[in-house]
């Protein structure tokens, strides 16, 4: 028989846990009766600061066969807690789901289906629209997809969300990349493999608010961006250039008129605001430089990306 592990990165989710069971478990069933699939969900609690871990212990205790468990140190991030569930997994099949319900459960079958019958690597959902959400975060969310997609290469999709189910291929793939600064909707098509998308209707947390404020999805659009481009530096570069040669015209033009014209060059007003104006875009420059810096000074620590406070697994940190 086939086996599927269901990874599901927690933070302070301890009113969503037993709902999301009640729901997956109905699924999970299903599976097993018509296609022979054993399955087991994998909570990684990443370092919540309310009860999550503890209804998580209780789940694992009633429900051993269905229900393991990580649990990190503190809060090391998603990408390090879909990290560690990943180097954990020994299914055959690996899915993600947030613990929310924003993902629908009954999609699983689907994905599977797609594996198993139709020759699909991954199959993936992705929603149709964002209905629900605030405007400036969609606008957002839309101009960072177009971005990443002209500066990268990579065929990141619109809405596209971690949901998914892989195969252990696939997974092993994941595995092999060692850097620290993950940003897994990124490294899903850069690996490759054949993806099927399906696409659902947005759907609104059944309890809880969500932990993703907008800063944090700046920066988190930020670190995929660097992550996968190298297109920004180069614009500073060109930048500079363009900047260089604008200010020789410039100066060529002040000597000109001068000389011919005996016309001095009046108001210090002018001359400040382009001094600003230039020093603003420095600073700006030395920036983004200084953003891809500091992702490599961490990735030259080589620091676990997470460690485990307690399990129910046999593990070790990595």
């Amino acid at each position: 028989m086939e086996s599927l592990t269901i990874i599901v990165p927690c933070f302070n989710e301890e009113q969503n846990i037993e709902n999301y069971y009640t729901n997956i478990i109905k699924v999970l069933d299903n599976l097993f009766a018509h296609y022979q699939v054993i399955s087991n969900i994998l909570f990684i609690d990443d370092g919540s600061t309310d009860n999550t871990s503890e209804v998580v212990k209780k789940l694992a205790l009633d429900f051993p066969e269905k229900v393991s468990y990580i649990i990190l140190s503190r809060n090391f991030g998603k990408e390090a807690a879909l990290y560690a569930g990943f180097c954990h997994s020994k299914a055959d099949y690996i899915s993600i789901m947030d613990v929310d319900l924003q993902d629908p459960p009954e999609l699983l079958i689907d994905m599977y289906l797609g594996i198993k019958n139709e020759g699909f690597d991954c199959v993936a959902a992705r929603r149709k629209n964002r209905a629900g959400e605030p405007l400036i975060r969609s606008i957002f969310a839309k101009v960072f997809y177009y971005l990443i997609r002209r500066l990268s290469g990579l065929q990141i999709v619109d809405g596209a969300r971690d949901y998914r189910m892989i195969t252990r291929q696939m997974l092993d793939a994941i595995l092999s990349l060692k850097e620290s600064n993950r940003f897994s909707k990124g490294l899903f098509p850069w690996i490759g493999f054949k993806t099927k998308w399906l696409e659902y209707e947005n759907m609104e947390r059944t309890l809880g608010s969500t932990k993703w404020s907008f800063s944090k999805l700046v920066f988190y659009a930020l670190d995929g961006i660097v992550a996968f481009s190298s297109v920004p530096l180069i614009a500073v570069s060109i930048f500079g250039i363009i900047s260089m040669l604008l200010s020789l015209l410039l100066m060529a033009f002040v000597i000109i008129r001068k000389i011919i014209y005996d016309d001095p060059v009046a108001g210090w007003p002018s001359l400040v605001c382009l001094i600003l104006f230039t020093s603003s875009i420095q600073y700006f420059f030395i920036g983004i430089i200084g953003f891809y810096i500091g992702k490599i000074y961490n990735e030259s620590k080589h620091r676990p990306q997470f460690i485990i406070k307690d399990n129910s697994l046999t593990l070790q940190k990595v």
